[in-house]
Order: C-alpha cells, then sequence, then structure tokens
C-alpha cells in the first residue's frame, strides 16, 4: 500500500526549488539528500532529494534533475509516496499508522456496528472519520478515553462515545 508523505506545492524562487506540504511525522528523515522519492503519478518521478530547507515553517526541496520555475511548476500537485512496507514498526502499542486504522470496522462498546474508519484527520486533534451507512460521516477524536480497544486482528476498533457523539442525522 502506498502512502502519501508529502505533497508538492507551488515553486520557490526561480532555480527549481519546490514547497512540500508534509504529511509525515519525521520530515528530516524522508526528504533528507540522497533519499529518492516515488511519485503519484508515478510519471512525474522518482525523484532523488539534493537539498532540503525550513523556509518560515515551510519544507522547501530542491531535486535533482528540477531546474528552473517551470519544471516545479510542473510538479505541483504531485503526491510523494512510500511503501507501507517500509515503514519501521511503531514499538507503542497505544500508536498506529494510519494506514492501519483506514479500514477497521468501528463499533460500540455494546458491540453495535456504526461502520468503517474512511480517514485520519490531523488538526491539532487527531479525528477518526468515520463512513456510516446511509448517515453522514462522525467525527470521533482518537483518544484513549473514546477509543478504548483496537484490535488490528480482527480489524475492529471500539468506540465508547459520549451521547450526541453518534447522533448525526441519516442522508435522505
Amino acid at each position: 500500500m502506498q502512502l502519501v508523505v508529502g505533497r508538492i506545492g507551488r515553486p520557490h524562487g526561480v532555480r527549481g526549488e519546490v514547497t512540500v506540504e508534509v504529511r509525515t511525522d519525521e520530515p528530516d528523515l524522508r526528504f533528507a539528500p540522497g533519499v529518492t522519492l516515488v511519485t503519484d503519478p508515478a510519471p512525474a518521478g522518482p525523484l532523488t532529494v539534493e537539498r532540503a530547507r525550513w523556509h518560515k515553517g515551510i519544507l522547501l526541496l530542491t531535486l535533482a534533475g528540477v531546474e528552473g520555475r517551470e519544471a516545479a511548476e510542473a510538479l505541483r500537485d504531485t503526491l510523494l509516496v512510500v511503501d507501507s512496507a517500509d515503514l519501521p514498526p511503531i514499538e507503542d502499542p497505544d500508536e498506529f499508522h494510519d494506514h492501519e486504522l483506514i479500514g477497521l470496522t468501528v463499533v460500540t462498546t455494546e458491540g453495535e456496528r456504526v461502520g468503517e474508519v474512511s480517514d485520519v484527520l490531523h488538526h491539532g486533534q487527531d479525528l477518526l472519520v468515520v463512513a456510516r451507512p446511509s448517515r453522514d460521516e462522525a467525527y470521533v477524536p482518537f483518544v484513549k478515553a473514546l477509543v478504548p480497544e483496537i484490535d488490528l486482528g480482527k480489524k475492529i476498533l471500539v468506540v465508547d462515545a459520549p451521547p450526541g457523539l453518534l447522533d448525526a442525522a441519516e442522508v435522505e
């Protein structure tokens, strides 16, 4: 499974440097000089990092063979991906890679099926997006108090939802 670790944004300057929207917890490792990045769409790459630097909180990359603003602009919106098999296992039993959570069946502590995890959002607080049949998506804060159990083997995520959290309107 391919996981997105970044998305190339607008060019920076006229020499071919690109901005990167970082989507990994390890940008210094994933975008280190010498690293070759697989792309989506595939014909845009692979891309090799020559130089990486931070400027006002934005990651800037110089990529081998990308010279000039036009070449950098041609890469805009290209996704930078890694194979999930290449990720090291997480040692903390209470932490998970997003791809491990997406697709899990969500059930309540009473065993009632709620839906399936369709995405994980990282906006200050991690949120699980739960797709539900015939209902709007539900957003569940990914904290131990609300998600007391995750069984990757059984592909189940248990939610201990307070009243109102899962009470979104039905879709007509």
